[in-house]
């Protein structure tokens, strides 16, 4: 069995559903992390065990309460009497740009590392993972502290993941957070751009702006060559009358993607899988089918796999790949949709 321990802080998040009203979950960057890889790993073959301090109050037993319900192990996880942890709201906006605002600054999580009491050695994992944030909650002592456990652990021969989950807030400037990275990091740390990711994905998902899809496409052509390319672009335009559809010469952004990438498989699929939904882990069942578009049958074949690992979703197959344009299209009237009803909207495909 491979053991992963992720490691930074889990805040209580509360969400507009609407103006007045909010809902209550829990997230965090490193937390999220775990929680996908125990939701898409059989718990025969990986356990996830998650590092952070938090309170004896309420909501952190709300916390530990989420992170077992997702199959995190919480063992490691000190309670320090008095302490709480911190708290974040999300606001949506009319253009579906979220807002964050938080309050953290008496979280329990910026006691991790800061004494022996709530230090930690990582043996017996496979595998430590942590991001800039958490670095960016810990005091300067405590940021010692964790990077000689690091040093040690890969002096055994341990294995760190590290997201560059860079905010300005909290640090000095970009040289402190910078610096500070790098001596955790190490040596050891591979950072690829979009040509090296390409190169080293069996399986490569665009999702870019439309303004930058040709010229970022035609780059790696080389690179994509032979891999199977997810392309889930929507063009769209939007003025006071709300969104519409752009026309595209040639005819769709997938079919763009496929000329651009003759030596591609080009599957065109996820064009209207809401990303709040997504990236709230309060979420744990997502209504709705997603349709998969292409002439590679085995390629949309896997694309529908993939689909279907998102618990509630369907890979349903739409077609061939001129059809593409009609589903990216389709985008404008679900965002209208969703404006009007405040809703995350999706399809679904009956008798199927």
């Amino acid at each position: 069995m491979t053991r992963v321990l992720s490691l930074g802080e889990c805040m209580i998040e509360l969400t507009h559903r609407t103006a007045d009203e909010l809902v209550l979950g829990c997230a965090g960057d490193t937390f999220n992390t775990a929680a996908y890889l125990a939701r898409l790993t059989a718990p025969e073959q990986l356990r996830v065990d998650y590092l952070t301090v938090l309170g004896d109050d309420h909501y952190s037993e709300r916390v530990l309460a989420a992170m077992r319900a997702e199959g995190i192990g919480t063992e490691l996880i000190p309670q320090l009497p008095g302490e709480q942890p911190g708290l974040y709201l999300v606001r949506t906006d009319a253009d579906g740009e979220r807002h964050f605002t938080y309050y953290r600054s008496r979280s329990a999580a910026r006691n991790l590392f800061g004494s022996a009491a709530t230090s930690a050695e990582f043996d017996g994992y496979d595998l430590v993972h942590l991001s800039a944030i958490t670095l960016q909650i810990l005091a300067p002592e405590a940021r010692e502290r964790l990077h000689a456990a690091l040093v040690r652990y890969r002096d055994r021969g341990g294995r760190i993941s590290f997201d560059s989950n860079y905010r300005p807030a909290g640090w000095s400037g970009r040289q402190q957070a910078a610096a500070e990275i790098t001596e955790i990091a190490g040596g050891d740390v591979t950072g690829l751009d979009n040509a090296g990711c390409a190169a080293a994905s069996d399986i490569v998902l665009a999702a870019l702006p439309w303004e930058g899809h040709a010229d970022t496409l035609a780059a790696l052509r080389s690179e994509l060559a032979g891999k199977i390319v997810i392309d889930c672009v929507n063009p769209l335009g939007f003025d006071k009358k709300g969104p519409y559809a752009l026309a595209v010469e040639e005819g769709s952004a997938a079919q763009q993607a496929e000329q651009l990438l003759p030596d591609s498989r080009v599957t065109a699929a996820f064009h209207h899988v809401s990303a709040v939904t997504l990236a709230d882990l309060a979420v744990t069942h997502v209504d709705l089918d997603v349709l998969v578009l292409g002439d590679d049958r085995e390629a949309t074949d896997v694309v529908r796999g993939l689909a279907d690992t998102i618990p509630g979703v369907r890979g349903v197959y739409g077609g061939r790949l001129r059809n593409a344009g009609q589903v990216e299209a389709l985008t404008a009237n679900l965002i209208a949709i969703n404006r009007r009803y405040k809703a995350h909207a999706g399809l679904r495909i009956t008798d199927v």
